[in-house]
């Protein structure tokens, strides 16, 4: 893989991605339906999945592209892959909550080693460089040009002070109640993959979810998260969460800094 050509890539499609979304977001009315999952969604998340998989397929041939909207995808996996979520928080997007995101990753040997998170609405975008490390652009945001970036870390955890993240539309009393095994400081709610990038940021130290996900969901927060220096586990045993998985279904699983002393489930 050219991971300097995947960089450019992917920058650049969920920048075009984004636009699409903005487009539809910003319009006075947009149909929402239901998928067979009764997940919703919107002329958006079609729009942004045509622009995403065909650029993808253009500039890498042969990779496998997993993604979210296009369900014949699911069935194939290889030790290598691209997954995508065109639009994370259709939710977030449908009440005009801003807290949505376009996810693009690179999967190699069960991790998700690069990949992108935009946030259109918010006008924040995090990466990894061609050398995995993780930046936040912070813009002007030019197809062609990258702009101004800040290398991202995960913070020095006080866990007597932990600050926590968790999800803003699936928060749960199974969620709480896990949360109030730690000495909290400051708890705050977000929005599709957002909460990863908090946690890379060093804006949170801990992220714990227990409820379903897919991988197209996290890769791309996770491979954020990771090229910050962070960890994402299963709830279950703390081992480290893997891609590629069947139906590309994830388990319960805790994104945290190094130093956070992990709960039992």
């Amino acid at each position: 893989m050219d991971y300097d050509l995947l960089t450019t890539q992917m920058r650049r499609l969920s920048l075009l991605a984004g636009a699409a979304i903005m487009e539809i977001y910003e319009s006075d009315d947009f149909d929402v339906r239901a998928k067979s999952d009764d997940s919703p969604v919107t002329a958006a998340d079609l729009a942004a999945d045509k622009i995403i998989s065909d650029g993808l397929a253009a500039a890498f041939p042969g990779v496998l592209i997993v993604t979210e909207e296009q369900a014949a995808s699911h069935s194939h996996t290889a030790e290598q892959f691209l997954i995508v979520d065109p639009l994370d928080g259709t939710k977030e997007f449908v009440h005009r909550r801003g807290d949505f995101t376009v996810n693009i990753a690179l999967v190699e040997a069960g991790q998700p080693t690069r990949g992108v998170v935009y946030a259109p609405a918010k006008g924040r975008m995090f990466f990894t460089r061609a050398d995995g490390t993780s930046v936040e652009e912070t813009g002007p945001f030019e197809l062609d040009r990258v702009g101004t970036c800040r290398e991202i870390s995960v913070s020095v955890p006080d866990n007597g002070a932990l600050l926590v993240v968790a999800s803003k539309s699936h928060r749960d009393q199974a969620t709480d109640d896990y949360i109030n095994k730690y000495n909290v400081s400051d708890m705050r709610s977000a929005g599709s993959s957002l909460k990863f990038c908090l946690v890379a940021t060093g804006e949170a130290d801990l992220y714990p979810r227990l409820g379903r996900t897919m991988e197209w969901d996290t890769a791309a927060g996770h491979a954020v998260l990771t090229g910050a220096g962070g960890h994402v586990v299963r709830f279950d045993d703390h081992s480290p969460l893997t891609y590629g998985k069947p139906i590309y279904e994830n388990p319960f699983f805790i994104a945290h800094a190094p130093g956070v002393e992990l709960q039992p489930a």
